[in-house]
Parts: structure tokens; sequence; C-alpha cells
């Protein structure tokens, strides 16, 4: 269903990703690990079509979402119209479960300056898993919680990955989140980066946690 060949990624004379291939199955989830730098959010926005400037190929679905750093909301819409607007086929009763699956049942009328970091990211889950996505692609969705937080926004996305089964990319610079959430870690080394060998694996810490 995926298939990732970056021959070169460069930005002026300086070449970020060098012959990074990979593929995924209909449903699998990889996730990408990489020091700071590597050019692992790079890659996604290649994969995601944002950036299109690369020597390649890259093979996708239309149907895609992606989950930022930063929740990336629109600060002066509600919580139920940052899915509305992104999903206008949705109506406001199937916004409501999507709200209520990710634990903001009470909070659909609220800003998102009126929510937690947290509460913000699991807007953000919501919005990305509401049309169902064939491809979603989450870039450190943990990053910059607390340790419960994350453990808990962990649970909540292994969750809806089981019942949406979208094929999924996940950045991550913790190899614990990478082994209870993927199917198979992959890991970007050096400068410019490319696939580590022998690292592409299949987890099975997940299967332990299910």
């Amino acid at each position: 269903m995926i298939r990732v060949h970056v021959r070169r990624k460069s930005f002026g004379a300086t070449d970020v990703l060098k012959d990074v291939n990979f593929a995924l199955q209909d449903g699998e989830c990889l996730a990408i690990l990489g020091k700071s730098g590597v050019g692992k959010s790079t890659l996604l926005r290649l994969v995601a079509d944002i950036d299109q400037d690369f020597t390649g190929q890259i093979e996708r679905p239309e149907k895609m979402a992606f989950v930022f750093q930063e929740p990336t909301l629109l600060p002066w819409r509600s919580a139920i119209d940052n899915l509305l607007i992104v999903h206008p086929d949705l109506d406001q009763r199937g916004a409501k479960v999507m709200l209520a699956r990710v634990g903001l049942a009470d909070k659909a009328d609220h800003f998102p300056g009126q929510l937690s970091l947290g509460q913000q990211r699991r807007l953000a889950l919501a919005r990305a898993f509401a049309g169902r996505p064939e491809l979603l692609i989450l870039d450190e969705p943990f990053v910059s919680l607390d340790e419960k937080t994350a453990k808990e926004m962990l649970a909540l996305t292994r969750g809806l990955l089981k019942e949406i089964s979208p094929t999924t990319l996940f950045v991550t610079h913790e190899r614990e989140e990478a082994e209870l959430l993927a199917d198979r870690t992959m890991e970007l080394v050096g400068s410019p980066a490319t696939v580590a060998p022998n690292v592409v694996r299949p987890n099975f810490i997940r299967e332990e946690a299910q």
C-alpha cells in the first residue's frame, strides 16, 4: 500500500536524506526512531506530500491524516467545530461520539485555548481518526506531555489504531513508545540520514501489552 523510495532530499547544498527505502502493508504501523535533527519529520512531510522537492518516488493513498507535534487546531473554533470543519460529511452526533471516544465529551463547546495540552492532543487525534484515513501519520504526538498523560495518550492511540486500522507511520524518540504502538521499528542514522542496517524488525512487546 505504501512504498517509499527517497533517493535524495536536500535543503540547499545540504543532503538530509539519502536512499531511504521501505514499504508498509495495509493496516501496519511502522515506528521511525532517530536522533533529533536526523530527518524524521522531513521524511513524514515527504510521505504526506507536503514537501515534493526530493528525488525518488512515493506511492501513497489519497485519504491521509497528519497529526503534527503541535496540535494545529483552529483557536477560534470550538472543539466540535474543529472536527466538523475538516470533516463536513460528519454530523453533530458523529462528532460528539468521536469526542467522547477520546475523553472530551464535556469539552465540545470549549475552544483550544481552554484546553490543556493533553486535551488538545486528544482533539487532534479525534480529528485525524474521524475521517477514517487509509494512511495516518503521527509526528511525535506524545512529546512534551507528563508521564501519566503520555501513557494515557499512548493507550488511547493504540485503541484507536486497533478499531480503525489505518496504515500508520509514527515518529518518536522513545523506543518504548515505538515497541508498544508499532508492528515494526525502523531507525534513521547518519548525515545524510539513511535506514540503519538490520534494525527494521518486528515488535513483540506490543503483542504482550494487548
